[in-house]
């Protein structure tokens, strides 16, 4: 596997060098998998904002973090003038820090934040996101209206609001905040929860088709809605769902997740996923490549960017709530 690993880096590096490259900033962009779906949304924002100003290249991580060091180490060799990483093990920043460091090769580090220690180790830093906290939040008071406002949502009539949570990557800051904020946030909208099951479906359609199927042959009717930390888990209980004739008549269930995707957005329109909340990856992807294009000038002025940085080195993309009443709003987006 490593050296299937090596070949792929080795052949990205031949594509680099035949590229025409001449008079262009060049970054390299790793993310931690290509087929992740907000992640290739990220990187078609990049594309489109960059408008062939820049030379890209971009690495798969493939999940694995030595992979993503690798492509580092390429990015390095070849000259390149700064660095995009969307980390696959974001507690394993710190060696990626140091090679570019060495280099003095400036980092934007987008979607999975690296710790406070190892942002602050160099002043060549940026971090661009989104407060996972904020989409949990934003999820939760939707689905507390909707409870509120849909008595016939409280199946059982014991004024308790009887959930199941699809979860993301263990240890990924936003699965860990989209899943407590949510909770959160229907408890501080004075709804009585029960949690009857949690797994982590690792962000994927699949899992979360699996996860609830099971879910459903155990609890069957008990359960009253379905929280998912992304629209790609959302979008795999709702297969499930419907396959036990959900969505039919009046045998409906809130399913809501974050990121307001494509499919998402479609399965919004056909009256499927209940609610979802906007991750914007075009705001993201623009700020990444307007922080490294900044910084190839003699004198960087971040301030002349359009965007709000926080303790000079965090740009906080904000979420939007992404429902019936307004989801025709992003379909172009």
């Amino acid at each position: 596997m490593k050296r299937i690993g090596s070949l792929l880096i080795f052949v990205a590096a031949l594509s680099a060098c035949g590229a025409d490259t001449e008079g262009k900033d060049k970054f390299g962009i790793t993310l931690y998998k290509f087929d992740d779906t907000f992640i290739s949304s990220v990187r078609s924002a990049m594309e489109d904002h960059n408008k062939d100003k820049a030379f890209l290249n971009f690495a798969d991580g493939q999940s694995q973090q030595p992979t993503q060091n690798d492509s580092i180490d390429t990015f390095i060799v070849e000259g390149y003038d700064g660095l995009g990483v969307n980390m696959v093990d974001r507690t394993a920043a710190s060696v990626i820090i140091g090679k570019a460091k060495e280099a003095d090769i400036p980092i934007v580090f987008f979607n999975r934040e690296p710790t406070a220690k190892d942002m602050n180790s160099w002043d060549k830093l940026y971090y661009v996101g989104a407060k996972a906290e904020e989409s949990g939040r934003i999820q939760g008071e939707i689905l507390a209206k909707y409870f509120k406002e849909n008595p016939k949502a409280d199946k059982n009539g014991d004024g308790i609001l009887q959930y199941v949570m699809l979860t993301g990557e263990p240890g990924h800051q936003d699965a860990i905040l989209r899943t407590e904020h949510s909770v959160k946030a229907l408890k501080n909208a004075g709804l009585s929860v029960q949690q009857l099951a949690t797994d982590t479906g690792m962000w994927q359609r699949v899992n979360g088709q699996e996860k609830m199927a099971a879910w459903l042959s155990a609890y069957g009717d008990d359960i009253e809605a379905v929280l998912a930390n992304n629209d790609d888990m959302a979008l795999g209980a709702i297969e499930a769902l419907k396959a036990q004739n959900y969505f039919q008549g009046d045998k409906m269930m809130p399913v809501l997740g974050v990121d307001a995707s494509a499919p998402a957005i479609d399965s919004l329109k056909e009256g499927f996923l209940y609610a979802t909340v906007l991750n914007d990856s075009v705001g993201q992807g623009s700020a990444v490549l307007d922080i490294l294009t900044e910084l190839q000038k003699e004198t960087p002025d971040l301030s002349s960017l359009p965007h709000t940085f926080t303790d000079t080195k965090y740009v906080w993309i904000p979420y939007v709530p992404v429902t019936q009443d307004n989801y025709k709003d992003f379909m172009k987006k």
